[in-house]
């Protein structure tokens, strides 16, 4: 059974409706401990960029990457600050435009460099800026093809071909240079993410510059299945140490080792509640249609993306109080005009089952392991509004998100 108390989430939602999204604090916290032999932690808020969340992860002093302007007004909102900390916020992307120009440089937050028409605007109006090279190494990997941002089809990065026009310009430009960052893709294996220190070690030397920082970037994998291998941080940490003192040895002083998660913090700590309203079979498939759609959770119908379900009983109808449907297999859906509105779906849109113990109109189903990549990348597609965020800390569940009402929604358009 989940992991979160049901009487809990039967609690959130009698008083606030469904769906919803909940998240642990202290899992979140014990994800964190696991990776303080790293000397800086910083959160990938694309994963989960509740401003609540962000102090949570601010409090425990790991700082944060941004990924657009808006993450780093997040950023600002929950607290982060530059001039406390020079390395506080980091913005990684592989275009700036204007705006986020404005905001890195009145906030001085460095800037990590993912092409040279970012590395160009950013000498040209800053040319002393901090800066971070963030190299494509050759290779990548994750849990998708769509999240693998390595190799010669990924769109991120400074290619190895460019590194060495790139540390020359940045040192024409007399850019400050911190170090150099690695992410070969989201949801990657241990296998993977290991390759990724002597790739390190290597181009560091290619680029012949001295640094003051390597960075692993994220893609640490979180288990989804029964099946999944629990990262051994430890075993991360040793290899990645070995890289940096390579580094160390190759550059004659000390480097800073820094770490890049988002879902590894984050997904096993947040579930997401629906309401079941209707059953119904076809010749292929025992249908549970929720009131929760892929403009809420889009994990599955974008990658295929297993969430394990769960059922919590609380109907009181008892029109269908025995089980609808033998056997117990059922394809869950949203209410969404698409096809693609399935929640157990394979990464070819192939329409899966799981085991679910006799669900009824008026149950909530509990959709696990949904904290990274749920809420952040929800829309208002069928125009539909924003669910409500709620985190449980200390035994007490606390609102975070208002539910969006489609009045917020007409408000942008009263023009």
């Amino acid at each position: 059974m989940t992991i979160f108390n049901p009487n809990t989430l039967v609690e959130i939602t009698q008083q606030f409706g469904t769906p919803a999204w909940v998240y642990d604090a202290a899992i979140i916290r014990h994800q964190i401990r696991q990776l303080r032999d790293f000397d800086v932690i910083r959160f990938a808020q694309k994963a989960c960029s509740n401003t609540h969340i962000l102090r949570l992860m601010r409090e425990e002093g790991v700082m944060v990457d941004a990924v657009s302007a808006g993450e780093i007004e997040r950023s600002l909102a929950a607290g982060y600050s530059n001039s406390d900390n020079s390395e506080s916020i980091v913005f990684t992307a592989d275009l700036i435009d204007r705006e986020t120009i404005e905001l890195v440089i009145q906030h001085d937050i460095p800037v990590n460099i993912g092409s040279m028409d970012m590395l160009h605007r950013i000498a040209e109006v800053a040319p002393h800026h901090p800066v971070w090279i963030r190299v494509n190494p050759g290779f990548g990997h994750g849990h998708s093809e769509k999240t693998n941002t390595g190799g010669p089809n990924s769109k991120h990065g400074i290619s190895l071909e460019d590194l060495p026009q790139t540390v020359a310009l940045i040192q024409q430009y007399g850019l400050d240079l911190i170090g150099i960052h690695m992410h070969i893709g989201s949801g990657s294996d241990f296998v993977h993410l290991s390759q990724a220190c002597q790739a390190m070690v290597e181009v560091v030397k290619l680029a012949n510059v001295d640094i003051r920082a390597i960075s692993t970037g994220g893609g640490l994998p979180a288990p989804y299945t029964e099946n999944d291998v629990e990262l051994d941080t430890n075993s991360f940490f040793r290899l990645w140490d070995e890289a940096r003192k390579e580094i160390e040895n190759h550059l004659g002083h000390v480097i800073k080792l820094e770490v890049e998660p988002g879902r590894f913090l984050v997904a096993n700590a947040g579930v997401l509640v629906a309401e079941i309203h209707c059953l119904k079979s076809t010749q292929q498939h025992n249908f549970i249609l929720v009131d929760a759609g892929f403009n809420d959770l889009l994990r599955p119908s974008m990658y295929g993306s297993y969430h394990k379900i769960e059922v919590i009983h609380q109907a009181t109808n008892q029109r269908q109080a025995s089980p609808l449907f033998d056997p117990l297999e059922y394809a869950v859906a949203g209410p969404l005009c698409e096809s693609g509105d399935v929640f157990t779906q394979d990464a070819s849109g192939v329409i899966c089952h799981q085991i679910l113990n006799n669900p009824r109109v008026g149950d909530l189903l509990v959709f696990n392991d949904v904290g990274a990549y749920g809420a952040s990348m929800s829309s208002n597609y069928n125009s539909r509004p924003l669910a409500p965020e709620f985190l449980i800390d200390g035994g007490h569940h606390r609102l975070i998100r208002k539910r969006q009402n489609i009045s917020d929604l007409l408000a942008l358009e009263s023009v």
